[in-house]
Formats: C-alpha cells, sequence, structure tokens
C-alpha cells in the first residue's frame, strides 16, 4: 500500500495534479514529509495538505479507528514486573505503540527478549500463547539469550524436551538494514498480523534505521513520516502490543524537557539546568506516535526503568537489575517524579551493563 498512487486514491484533480506536478506520485512519498513540508512544496494552505494527507493515510494504510481511555482495556502483555505492571495497568497494552528509551547496553534488548518469551509461553503459565515477530535492526537478537532468560525464569516449561526449540520456533526474525527494506518489511508484517497467530511486534531499534551517514561521512536522518504512520496504523488494527526502542542523543538548547502531551502541574519550578545531556532521538513527532514511553538510564551506579509517558499513570520510576533470568525490578514500589527528571535520560557508567 505504501506504493499506491496518489493518481487512483480518488483525490480532488486540483490537489492529485500539484502532487504529480511535485514528483509525489504515490503514498510513501506524500506521508514522508510533514504537513508542514507539504505546504511549501505544493505551494498550498495547510488546510489543504491536511485534508489531503488524511485521505491519503487512510487508504493506504489499515483503516484508523478511535480510541478513548478503554484502549487499555482490549489486553495486556504483562511484564511479570509487578510494580510497572501495576502502574501499566496490566501492563504492555494492546493496539498502541509502546517505547524503551535510553543509551547504549542499558537493556532495552533484554526487555525486548523478554516480552517476545511472554508472548510466546503458553497461556497456561501466564503467555499470550501466540507467534512474535522481531525486527533486529542492529543484529542484536540473540535465540541463546532468550532461552537463557526462559531456562532460569520458567524451568519447569524448558525442562520439557523441545520445548525451547517450539518457543525459539515462535519468534520470526527480520533483519532489514535499510529505510526501503524496512518499508518492505513493514509491508510483510501486515500480511503475517492477518494469516498467522502474532501476538507481538517488536522493532529494535527505530532510530538505527532512520539515522545514517551521505557520501561525505555527514550524519543525516531519514524522512520517518509514512514508517511512523504505519507502525500505529499496524497496533491499532491487530489490536496487538507493539514495542519500539529509540536510542538517545546529545541534548541541545531548542530540546524541550517537557511535551504537551504531559500535564502542565508537572512543569511546575523547573530549574534552568538539569544534569542529563541525553534525550530521546527522533524528535517530538514520534514522541506523539507512543503512547506509552519507557526510559532505561543508568544514575549513581543504579539502574532506573522510568514511564516518562502514560495516560494511565504518573511519571514514577523503578530500581532494576539484569540477571541471567532478564531484567528484575529491586523494588516493586515505584517513585514518582516531577519535572524535567522526566524526560531527562542519564548514561553514566553503563560499561558492562547488557543491551
Amino acid at each position: 500500500m505504501a506504493n499506491k498512487l496518489i493518481s487512483e486514491m480518488g483525490l480532488p484533480k486540483s490537489i492529485a495534479n500539484i502532487f504529480a506536478a511535485r514528483n509525489i506520485h504515490t503514498a510513501k512519498d506524500a506521508l514522508s514529509l510533514t504537513e508542514f513540508e507539504l505546504t511549501e512544496l505544493l505551494d498550498v494552505g495547510l488546510a489543504e495538505v491536511t485534508t489531503a494527507v488524511s485521505s491519503i493515510s487512510e487508504i493506504s494504510c489499515p483503516p484508523y479507528q478511535t480510541r478513548m481511555h478503554n484502549e487499555y482495556l482490549a489486553g495486556h502483555l504483562p511484564t511479570r514486573l509487578k510494580g510497572l505492571d501495576a502502574a501499566l495497568c496490566g501492563g504492555i497494552p494492546f493496539g498502541v505503540i509502546t517505547e524503551l528509551v535510553g543509551p547504549a547496553g542499558i537493556g532495552k534488548t533484554q526487555f525486548c527478549l523478554k516480552l517476545s518469551l511472554l508472548a510466546s509461553l503458553p497461556s497456561s503459565h501466564g503467555g499470550l500463547d501466540g507467534h512474535v515477530i522481531y525486527v533486529d535492526t542492529e543484529s542484536k537478537f540473540s535465540s541463546r539469550r532468550m532461552i537463557e532468560i526462559g531456562v532460569n525464569s520458567f524451568p519447569e516449561i524448558f525442562q520439557i524436551e523441545g520445548m525451547a526449540q517450539q518457543m525459539a520456533g515462535r519468534i520470526l526474525v527480520l533483519q532489514p538494514t535499510t529505510p526501503t527494506e524496512f518499508s518492505e518489511c513493514l509491508q510483510k508484517i501486515k500480511d503475517s498480523l492477518l494469516q498467522h497467530h502474532m501476538k507481538l511486534l517488536v522493532i529494535d531499534s527505530m532510530a538505527a534505521l532512520v539515522s545514517g551517514r551521505d557520501g561525505q561521512g555527514q550524519c543525516r536522518q531519514h524522512p520517518l513520516g509514512w514508517h511512523m504512520t504505519f507502525i500505529k496504523s499496524l497496533a491499532e488494527f491487530s489490536r496487538i502490543p507493539v514495542v519500539v526502542t529509540n536510542q538517545v542523543r546529545s541534548h541541545s538548547g531548542d530540546d524541550p524537557f517537557h511535551y504537551s502531551f504531559q500535564d502542565s502541574r508537572q512543569n511546575l519550578d523547573f530549574p534552568t539546568t538539569f544534569d542529563s545531556h541525553l534525550v530521546a532521538a527522533l524528535g517530538i513527532p514520534w514522541a506523539h506516535a507512543v503512547s506509552i514511553r519507557l526510559v532505561l538510564e543508568s544514575k549513581s551506579g543504579q539502574r532506573f526503568i522510568k514511564l516518562a509517558k502514560s495516560s494511565m499513570s504518573p511519571p514514577v520510576a523503578f530500581t532494576f537489575a539484569i540477571s541471567a533470568s532478564g531484567i528484575s525490578l529491586l523494588h516493586d514500589d515505584g517513585i514518582e517524579m516531577t519535572g524535567p527528571e522526566i524526560n531527562g535520560i542519564c548514561g553514566q557508567g553503563n560499561s558492562g551493563l547488557f543491551d
């Protein structure tokens, strides 16, 4: 559907002709640009662009479903981290994007491996008894590590002959290395969600796909608009949990420590400086696309997992550790947070940590 021609979408001829004149021929071409970029490129009003983009999105992506807070009542994938599951009202919610963001080596991939295991576990042992699609863009997926987590977390299951191989066989690993290959993967994923018993989609990591270097070795970022729209639609359409990891980058003076989706009361008495120099990559549009943001960070010799964005819980942080059985919380009682610490990310002393 990404390559569906705009000329075949039934848009008003006036706007369809303008798209064609500017060499914007497919849904992917249009959705890879922001509405403001399209306004400048097409030289038309924002309202007209917004209407056209809405029509293109509706036709090229799975149907959008209006949601209120009951989106979280459709189901959850428990993380088996008691305090975090309580804060999330049951676990990773179905039908929306949950983001894991943090510096390299902090444990994002470990979290994803544990979730993949939990989604594929038999329902009799608290799992979803389904298959998993794991998009591994940095070649970090390890079936050996996942089985190690399973053996140490659920020995009664993994002692059954052939169970380890059966569980590993439920996870389909895709390894795109370019944005073009990723776009092709998304189409395959959509078909798999419809044809198979898929219960979880993991993309580890999103930031690695959209960042790169040009011919002169300069950093550049590929457009994210179409991928972001399509992934969000996949989550809503399939009603399964979608977990995406994100990297961090250096904080600049233009980066907000407070987003518009957060309660303005959390913005009171912000200090003028803050000791974190890292923020989530991919920018503000992506931050608004995710429904849950979990920040993993290390500070003063401890590792924290912060629930930085959720409509069901105030921002709260938990200390955690990583062992042979995966991630575990040191305390189930979280620490409520306020101010810039909600979005700031500390990456002190990551050496020796799992990723």
